[in-house]
């Protein structure tokens, strides 16, 4: 361990106490240990500052704050990542499960590979019980060293979730911070995608969990789920939804403005997104891929993927 850690971990949380734990054994059991963990309290009114204070005592890489009052899911995730120092930076979920090599895994690829500005691994979707329902198969082409391919991919393809990759942090503070109207993670992930080329880890090693709790589940509207990212967009007079959607489209023509790459390659960008505008009717279209129904075949275990843990991830 070195004084100043090289990854930092951001985990923003709200009343997490059901998996809270189970998921900080996971990222504290990490083969790679050069991180310190950084916990975002958003005002929890469950056990969620018990638990994190009783791991803070235990591991010194855990930074433990409490928020006075919640400020909504998007100032948190951008606060986590403000109050980091180091090289790297990854967002981790108080819900979510990952094998003990993914941490180890993608800083790896990213000494092996300087021009990838973000790696991360592949994934699959598992329930309340740890049991995966949905492998997932990423087909994003963000690996292209083409700038608007990237941004192509990730207007075009749902799913992926980039933006829990492991991050370069030196290029991530050239991004516009997260913002909270309808599907702003997703171009997020677009103008992360115009900074540099994704690497895929091509190993099964992180596990996102569905279950009744989960955001995008508690909140099924539009309105009610940017209100969940901040408590300002519940205002319906400053907030119509019309403006949540506009922003959205806005905000994928505002990032190519301003991405570092030619001329030429903005124009490029503009007509991929004056595409995507045409095929908004189409059905389905931008659906995240574990909101759809499992088939049988899906189903399976997270014993059963990770091979040699006898029945443990962590």
């Amino acid at each position: 361990m070195t004084t100043v850690p090289r990854l930092s971990l951001g985990l923003p949380v709200y009343n997490g106490e059901e998996y809270l734990a189970e998921s900080l054994d996971a990222l504290l059991g990490q083969t790679y240990e050069d991180f310190e963990l950084v916990i975002s309290d958003n005002a929890s009114t469950d056990r969620t500052d018990e638990i994190c204070r009783q791991y803070a005592d235990k591991d010194s890489r855990i930074r433990y704050v409490r928020q006075p009052k919640n400020i909504g899911a998007t100032p948190n995730h951008n606060f986590v990542f403000d109050v980091s120092r180091t090289e790297l930076f990854k967002w981790v979920s108080h819900d979510d499960l990952y094998a003990r090599d993914l941490l180890k895994r993608c800083i790896e690829a990213l000494d092996e590979r300087p021009e990838v500005m973000l790696a991360h691994c592949d994934q699959a979707i598992i329930d309340g019980d740890g049991r995966i329902v949905q492998p997932l198969e990423y087909t994003l082409d963000t690996a292209s060293p083409h700038a608007p391919d990237r941004f192509r991919a990730v207007l075009f393809e749902p799913g992926g979730d980039d933006f829990y990759g492991v991050i370069r942090t030196d290029v991530l503070r050239r991004v516009k911070p997260l913002d909270s109207y309808h599907h702003a993670d997703r171009t997020y992930s677009a103008e992360m995608a115009l900074h540099g080329p994704f690497h895929q880890v091509p190993e099964l090693l992180y596990f996102r969990r569905d279950h009744p709790g989960r955001a995008e589940r508690a909140n099924p509207t539009i309105r009610s789920r940017c209100a969940n990212l901040d408590p300002r967009r519940a205002n319906r007079l400053r907030n119509p939804t019309v403006r949540l959607l506009g922003e959205y489209v806005f905000g994928f023509a505002d990032l190519i403005r301003r991405a570092p790459i030619s001329a030429a390659d903005k124009r490029e960008c503009f007509g991929h997104l004056g595409a995507w505008l045409t095929n908004r009717a189409r059905s389905g279209h931008g659906e995240r891929v574990e909101d759809r129904a499992p088939t049988a075949s899906d189903v399976a275990t997270v014993n059963e993927i990770v091979a040699g843990r006898e029945g443990r991830l962590a």
